[in-house]
């Protein structure tokens, strides 16, 4: 069957009206039947949220459909996404539900699903959820499980992170933290001073609506700004619901998902830890990766966007390291799926102790990016004058550079990316390809 509801990061959309309590009970209801638990026992489901003022309504209607569908919700409250798989395999759970629309404003929430082995649910298993879904199954009034309120959640989370890293000294290390009033916001703080850091943190002050309103990972201008003014050493800055993350050195220069990665390879790799020799990223990754890689002797396997796809590429080749310019970085040594709070700690380890600033595992070729919302996001790149204008920008950057224009799988929007030896030819070879773009929409 075709898949109506999830995207490539779950089911996502406006509160209230895609996302909904009533959308939220049936999904849960459906995905719980299909879960296996222990004999015994229904299924066993955890329940995390990030900030989002909508959380709540959708996290009750999460519990009520697990419930209706004989499993017991265990809410775990507002937790980062990647504390979902680290606390099932913690608890021994069935199932997770992750309520968050990560980078996305408020108004808009969304429902992911992880597996008991900690993965993201499969496109096959999500369209059987759906399957059921459409097919309206009831409850079955000799089943109803359980609501409860599960304690402890944070701080069994803090406590795998420290285990992981627990031979890092951040003493003596000053480093803001831009937690985007979002999932991370007590999490970061905390993870960072346990392990001796001096920390200043900004949005950490979350009321339902300003998560990342003018901060975090996709407003990077501000942690730069308190970086800069601080005196601080480096900074991080997380997405909504802290998957990922990005980093600022002590001249305020940001610091994206490839360089990060970069880093983490080439550390993996001098302590014995990059298994099979090889690292996974997108095709949005710089061309100045894949070049410090190439020269490094790693090799680098190339996925659509999607961290997802990043993931199913490291199991397939049993390798540990890869991610997304983004911000999303995953060590399936660690976790599987991406965590930026990890993800920060790994990058000063692979720094030990060197200043971010003079970082060197890669050089960037200059990029341009630009979003264009439209209402056809995948109808639109069949358009026969938009498809001669992307040949013709290609054709032009052959063995300089490159393009690329893709539609989001999780906003209405395409994206339009240029990489060129100079700002300027990459500037202007975007400026003409978003006019292509627009005067196909127009």
């Amino acid at each position: 069957m075709s898949r109506n509801l999830f995207g490539t990061d779950g089911v996502r959309g406006v509160a209230g009206e895609r996302i909904t309590a009533e959308l939220a009970l049936g999904l849960a209801s459906a995905a719980t039947r299909l879960a296996v638990p222990e004999a015994g026992r229904g299924p066993q489901v955890l329940v995390i949220r990030d900030t989002r003022e909508s959380g709540e309504m959708l996290e009750a209607g999460i519990a009520a459909g697990v419930a209706a569908a004989g499993g017991d919700a265990l809410l775990g409250g507002v937790l980062p996404t990647p504390a979902a798989p680290l606390l099932l395999r913690r608890y021994g759970l069935d199932l997770a539900v992750v309520l968050s629309a990560s980078h996305n404003p408020y108004r808009d929430n969304g429902i992911k699903f992880f597996g008991p082995d900690g993965h993201k649910l499969s496109d096959r298993r999500e369209e059987e959820i759906e399957a059921v879904l459409e097919a309206g199954a009831r409850p079955n009034a000799e089943a109803i499980g359980r609501v409860r309120t599960l304690r402890g959640t944070l701080e069994d989370y803090l406590r795998e992170l420290h285990t992981r890293f627990v031979d890092l000294d951040l003493s003596g290390l000053r480093v803001a933290l831009d937690c985007a009033n979002g999932a991370a916001y007590r999490a970061a703080p905390e993870m960072f001073r346990r392990l001796g850091a001096e920390v200043t943190a900004i949005g950490v002050e979350p009321d339902g609506r300003n998560i990342n309103d003018g901060c975090g990972s996709t407003h990077i201008d501000s942690l730069a700004a308190a970086v800069i003014a601080g005196g601080h050493d480096l900074g991080f800055a997380f997405d909504g619901d802290a998957d990922r993350v990005l980093a600022v050195d002590r001249r305020g220069t940001v610091v994206d998902g490839d360089e990060l990665i970069a880093l983490a390879a080439l550390h993996l790799r001098a302590a014995g830890r990059l298994a099979g020799g090889g690292v996974a990223v997108t095709v949005m990754a710089n061309y100045g990766f894949h070049h410090a890689m190439r020269q490094a002797g790693i090799e680098v396997a190339t996925t659509p966007v999607g961290d997802r796809y990043v993931i199913e590429e490291l199991r397939g080749r049993r390798w540990v390291l890869g991610g997304e310019q983004s911000g999303h970085i995953i060590e399936m040594g660690f976790s599987p799926t991406g965590d930026g709070i990890a993800s920060a700690l790994l990058t000063l380890e692979a720094l030990g102790g060197r200043d971010l600033a003079e970082r060197d595992a890669m050089e960037k070729l200059p990029q341009r990016l630009v979003n264009v919302r439209v209402d056809d996001r995948d109808g639109l790149l069949h358009d026969r004058a938009l498809r001669e204008a992307i040949e013709r920008e290609s054709a032009a950057l052959e063995g300089r550079g490159r393009v690329l224009v893709r539609p989001s799988g999780t906003e209405p929007v395409v994206r339009v990316m240029v990489e060129a030896p100079s700002e300027d030819e990459a500037a202007a070879a975007c400026e003409r390809l978003v006019a292509a773009l627009q005067a196909v929409t127009a």
